[in-house]
């Protein structure tokens, strides 16, 4: 899921604030979005995944080390570069 894809919704949300004054409409639009990011955020199994990549990427960084650095060195000075 892109970051563009969760904030969809607060897009259509403001939308229709714009295109109508009814405020129960309002209300329960704001309630469903916040649902939905109550549900996002409480989702075990994202904690889960997260956990399981953190581990996958330290134990390649601990295999090889050296490439590791290589390649931070590398996004780091193309970085530096991009937002000089």
């Amino acid at each position: 899921m892109n970051r563009y894809s969760t904030l969809y919704p607060i897009y259509q949300l403001i939308k229709n604030i714009m295109e109508s004054n009814n405020i129960d409409d309002l209300n329960e639009e704001l309630e469903s979005v916040l649902e939905k990011g109550q549900s996002i955020l409480s989702d075990l199994n994202l904690e889960e995944k997260l956990d399981e990549l953190r581990t996958e990427t330290e134990l390649l960084i601990r295999k090889n080390p050296i490439a590791s650095v290589a390649i931070g060195a590398a996004v780091g000075f193309v970085l530096g570069r991009l937002l000089r």
